[in-house]
């Protein structure tokens, strides 16, 4: 096994057809809320259940892999996911993954928005592209353009350092690149630029 996976138009491995599409997509663009209820909710709803923010957050990562498991084992696949999620772990699932450890590790505005941000946003961009038979050179420099300026946002927003802008943005749209059989591109746009982030965080802290 070759460990890559041959690119299909998504509509047609969704299960819904374009109406499961749309809801993936949808989905996908609604994790832009998640730094915010993250930042903004997050300390009154743990203690409302009388947790601290990263056990609530752990356990909330637990939850959907149980619950991944248990879809898994009954071999299921509901709407908006692709045919061949019955059988291996889905984008969903590793995305949750992506999204736990980057609010676990770096639990910060200047690093988790744009993080975050560039999978909500720039992986629906580049799977719509790539769905119009656009070059794969155009992909990479409309999604990484798109990617820059969220990581240019947060550098005004949240004080991330501009340099780490620069580097950050190509990886973030490399990082989704790979067709790997069953590690999805939601698990690698978090994972990967976050263990650059980790590298980096040092540097930023002496150069600030």
């Amino acid at each position: 096994m070759s460990g890559q996976v041959e690119m299909t138009n998504p509509v047609d491995t969704s299960v819904g057809g374009m109406r499961g599409h749309l809801l993936r997509r949808g989905v996908h663009l609604s994790m832009i809320g998640i730094p915010y209820l993250y930042f903004a909710h997050g300390e009154s709803v743990a203690d409302t259940v009388g947790v601290s923010l990263p056990q609530l957050v752990a356990g909330v990562v637990l939850a959907a892999l149980l619950l991944e498991g248990l879809r898994l084992k009954l071999g299921l696949t509901v709407f908006g996911q692709r045919d061949y999620e019955a059988n291996q772990v889905s984008a969903l699932a590793w995305g949750a993954v992506g999204v736990g450890f980057v609010l676990l590790l770096v639990p910060h505005e200047a690093y988790a928005w744009p993080l975050i941000a560039s999978l909500a946003l720039g992986d629906p961009l580049m799977g719509e592209l790539r769905r119009k038979d656009m070059a794969d050179r155009q992909v990479m420099v409309y999604s990484t353009l798109l990617i820059l300026a969220i990581w240019l946002v947060s550098v005004a927003q949240f004080g991330t350092p501009v340099w780490m802008a620069f580097i950050l943005a190509p990886v973030c749209m490399i990082a989704e690149w790979p067709r790997l059989t069953y590690i999805d591109d939601n698990a690698t746009m978090l994972l990967i630029p976050l263990a650059l982030v980790l590298l980096l965080e040092p540097f930023a802290l002496v150069m600030a």
